[in-house]
């Protein structure tokens, strides 16, 4: 008999026994419903436990699923974005190289130009300068004889002395020497800047050899001198050269002098907007900057080389111009990023520069600028590139 039928027949007959013989049947099926409901409990506990385990397999697969969907989708993603990166980066160096191919031709072109036209200038004026000491000696043994024929023959000759007050003879004497003297520092500049020309020729030559920075710089402020000079300002750029003691440089000379170009092309670009006032400037009350930054200032760029550690070479190139905002500092060497009007900057000049540094030459680029105080690019170079490749 199932236990929970004895259960209740105890808890309320005592036993078994004294239950009426008429009650068997009746008591056999109510333990017959026991049992039959027993079993199903089992089979739907069985079904539960089951369905659990199902349900928590079926969990497991689905959490899995979600994992290695999560997965393919993070790596993917990963490499879409590696991909576009890679898609930009290969644009922007298209782009460079494009600019910079661009730029290669023009520079061998330019180089031809200037070459052709130096050559055209030299001869005549290597003519008119080789003949000015011959011509300075004329001219002062006519003004020798012409002094002694006024002291010996012409005193006393109205005539002649009235014809050497006319044409101003005494003036003549003084001044024809000054004028030989004034084309042979002319003839002389013209042959300097002639020279220069002919060094900047061969900017676009990929020669690697050694080279004197210092003539490299001095060839590029020669080249920009009328630049320096401006007629538009009231005051002229001072050039403050403290060139250290260099040795020969291994390097690419015409790419070096294209930076060169560059870093003080941009120098005088930002010194051409400040209003500058001298202390000694006549007008500079009427003129005077109501801030007063600039009150008693007069442009320069000052140059300063020294050697690093006898391996490597400093050049630094500083201005006093109104500075360089920190946020562009940032962006200066990036391709094409400019400040300057459409049309007067490409935004590669720097760029150019920094790779011709950073990459032809192992070294580096650097910038500094203060608002109100100037802006100072340094560059380093190895000596010895060779050493250092």
């Amino acid at each position: 008999m199932h236990r929970l039928l004895q259960r209740q027949i105890k808890k309320h007959f005592g036993s078994i026994d004294s239950l009426p013989s008429e009650w068997e049947g009746f008591l056999n099926d109510i333990d017959t419903a026991y049992c039959q409901y027993d079993d199903d409990h089992r089979i739907v506990e069985r079904s539960l436990e089951l369905s659990s385990e199902e349900l928590l397999q079926a969990n497991k697969q689905l959490q899995d699923l979600l994992k290695t969907v999560e997965g393919q989708v993070a790596e993917r993603t990963a490499e879409l974005t590696k991909a576009n990166i890679e898609l930009e980066e290969t644009l922007i160096n298209l782009k460079k190289a494009q600019v910079h191919i661009v730029q290669s031709e023009k520079m061998s072109s330019l180089g031809r130009l200037i070459a052709g036209v130096a050559h055209e200038i030299n001869n005549p004026v290597n003519f008119i300068h080789g003949n000015l000491s011959y011509l300075k000696d004329y001219i002062a043994k006519i003004l020798n004889f012409t002094k002694l024929t006024q002291q010996n023959y012409l005193q006393g000759i109205p005539e002649m002395e009235n014809l050497a007050e006319e044409i101003e003879l005494e003036f003549i004497k003084q001044d024809l020497p000054q004028i030989i003297n004034s084309m042979v520092v002319g003839t002389s500049r013209i042959q300097g800047i002639v020279q220069s020309l002919k060094n900047f020729s061969h900017m676009d030559e990929a020669e690697f050899k050694q080279v004197d920075i210092h003539k490299g710089i001095d060839n590029t402020l020669m080249i920009l001198e009328h630049r320096l000079r401006s007629k538009s300002r009231s005051n002229h750029i001072q050039i403050i050269k403290q060139y250290g003691d260099l040795p020969l440089i291994n390097c690419y000379a015409g790419q070096m002098n294209q930076v060169f170009v560059n870093i003080l092309a941009n120098a005088i670009d930002a010194l051409e907007e400040v209003n500058y006032h001298p202390k000694n400037d006549p007008k500079s009350d009427l003129k005077r900057d109501t801030k007063g930054d600039n009150w008693g200032r007069s442009p320069y760029i000052k140059i300063q080389t020294r050697v690093i550690d006898d391996c490597f070479v400093e050049i630094a190139i500083a201005d006093n111009s109104n500075g360089i905002p920190e946020e562009i500092q940032k962006q200066i060497f990036d391709p094409f990023f400019t400040t300057k009007p459409v049309g007067k900057g490409t935004g590669m000049g720097m760029a150019i520069s920094y790779q011709i540094i950073t990459e032809k030459h192992n070294g580096r680029l650097t910038c500094h600028s203060t608002i109100g105080k100037g802006t100072e690019f340094y560059i380093h170079i190895p000596i010895d590139l060779e050493k250092f490749q």
